[in-house]
């Protein structure tokens, strides 16, 4: 059977998510070097007649979309989160501190090259890396919800489509059986 109705219902779903994940990327300042930006999409795959949608990402965008816990302190939003860093790592812990180095491109997209120490001298980048690495590893990363809002939002609206569009498929599929008889 043919099921283009509800390939229909969930490339909308999936469109909506895609979309509005991006939107809101762009609306929360998470995205800096449009990498995960871009790197949001999602595919339908028909195994012999059922259907499922699949979302990818960069491997960072779930610690930005559901937070990681700090060492010392935790935003509010991160409660539900599963994530945390730890110092030596285990079940969903994040071990250690983020290497300073990832900050580096971040610190230039963000114009933070001229910042100053309490006595008026400039900070190396090597040591701003090294402090915004320990304040990420001591604060965590405050959970932004980008996807999981959306999709949400989309998968509550799902089942009645779906349940029309497969009504739909069906009626279809009667018709085509009855001109071919």
């Amino acid at each position: 059977m043919q099921l283009k109705a509800i390939q229909e219902a969930l490339n909308v779903f999936g469109k909506y998510v895609v979309q509005q994940s991006r939107s809101n990327l762009s609306k929360g300042r998470k995205n800096a070097s449009k990498n995960l930006y871009n790197s949001i999409n999602y595919k339908i795959e028909n195994n012999n007649g059922e259907l499922s949608i699949l979302f990818d990402m960069e491997d960072y965008g779930e610690f930005q979309d559901k937070g990681v816990k700090g060492t010392k302190s935790n935003y509010i939003e991160n409660s539900q989160s599963p994530y945390s860093y730890k110092s030596k790592g285990g079940k969903r812990g994040l071990k250690g501190m983020p290497p300073p180095k990832a900050f580096d491109k971040w610190i230039v997209r963000k114009g933070l090259k001229d910042i100053r120490d309490k006595q008026g001298r400039f900070l190396p980048r090597k040591t701003l890396q090294f402090l915004i690495a320990k304040s990420v590893f001591e604060k965590g990363i405050k959970a932004s919800m980008f996807f999981t809002t959306p999709f949400e939002r989309a998968y509550q609206r799902l089942p009645d489509e779906l349940r029309d569009k497969y009504i739909l498929d069906i009626e279809r599929e009667l018709d085509n059986y009855g001109n071919k008889n």
